[in-house]
């Protein structure tokens, strides 16, 4: 009888440790989960959540916008993210390093390669700084959607434009241009004079965003712009390929502005001018998707086996243990 309650106990402890790795998997598998439209989600609030959400920002500036100095926004915008981390995802090291829209706050683009999905999603809320908390802002749902883009979809292109002109690098024109004509163009026009809208202060087109600011031409092509119709006709989810989104914007940059082309900032001085090979970013094709979904599926068929491995472990246990008792 001993023999009996001293295995059963070990019994009880073993599965006592399956049901608590089990009942934490479905958390984790819930905040892995990223839907065909998360990613999308996620972009339109990086640019701009309280547009995407139908919601007002809290009133005053965002706590953190009061440690530094430099830029001298305030209000509303202070709230979203692209205002601190940029349109290149890379903030102060990045285009952002200089200029009007300086801050010194760090970029996402690192933190996409370095974090995982779940400490992402903690630092969003607030867990290492808590003026940085947005959970009971943008919600639960819109946490997930901002860490998907953050960790899948990000792109260097800083590699693929030129630091000094801001001219594409290795571009095709002609497939830019039908890529345009073919999408852009049934809004914006041919010569992108369509629509006009307000850009840093300038009655701005198609082609003066993409002149003067091709960071954000390439970020509102891919996922959108808030409140508009644009946000649902955007290139990713037409299934443009990052380099289709570069030979659209190398196109537009050579429409008609109404403005002599300004000389940007050197603001990425040491970066190499040549591209090369993308790190990360969302499937470039049929190929590399595949590959993507079977990793997914993998990381969960592994965790199956091993709770499997485990569950025949203990039913063995469990035949000799009673086996035991027999004799």
């Amino acid at each position: 009888m001993k023999r009996w309650n001293y295995s059963g106990g070990t019994l009880l402890l073993l599965l006592l440790a399956l049901f608590c790795l089990s009942a934490s998997y479905p958390v984790s598998a819930a905040i892995l989960a990223q839907t065909s439209q998360s990613i999308p989600r996620g972009g339109a609030l990086y640019d701009n959540w309280p547009t995407a959400l139908g919601k007002n920002p809290p009133s005053g500036n965002m706590p953190l916008w009061e440690r530094q100095s430099t830029n001298t926004l305030s209000g509303p915008n202070t709230w979203r993210c692209v205002t601190c981390h940029g349109w290149d995802y890379q903030g102060k090291d990045g285009i952002y390093r200089a200029g009007t829209n300086f801050t010194g706050f760090p970029g996402v683009y690192q933190s996409s390669k370095n974090l995982s999905h779940e400490q992402i999603v903690a630092q969003l809320s607030g867990a290492k700084d808590p003026a940085h908390n947005f959970k009971d802002l943008i919600g639960d749902q819109g946490l997930n959607d901002l860490t998907d883009f953050i960790t899948s979809a990000l792109i260097d292109d800083t590699q693929y434009i030129n630091p000094i002109t801001f001219d594409v690098i290795e571009g095709d024109l002609t497939h830019g241009k039908t890529l345009f004509n073919n999408t852009c163009a049934n809004c914006h026009g041919k010569d992108g004079l369509t629509i006009r809208f307000r850009f840093e202060g300038l009655d701005a087109t198609l082609g003066t965003l993409a002149t003067l600011d091709p960071w954000r031409f390439l970020h509102k092509t891919r996922f959108g712009t808030p409140g508009t119709p644009m946000a649902s006709f955007i290139g990713y989810d037409q299934g443009w390929k990052p380099q289709d989104g570069r030979d659209a914007l190398q196109y537009a940059q050579t429409l008609a502005t109404g403005l002599n082309k300004a000389t940007p900032p050197a603001a990425l001085v040491g970066r190499e001018d040549k591209p090369s090979g993308q790190p990360g970013g969302p499937a470039q094709n049929w190929f590399t998707g595949l590959l993507t979904a079977f990793g997914a599926m993998g990381a969960s068929l592994g965790f199956a086996l091993l709770a499997g491995a485990a569950m025949i472990g203990i039913i063995l246990l469990l035949v000799w243990v009673m086996r035991g008792n027999r004799n």
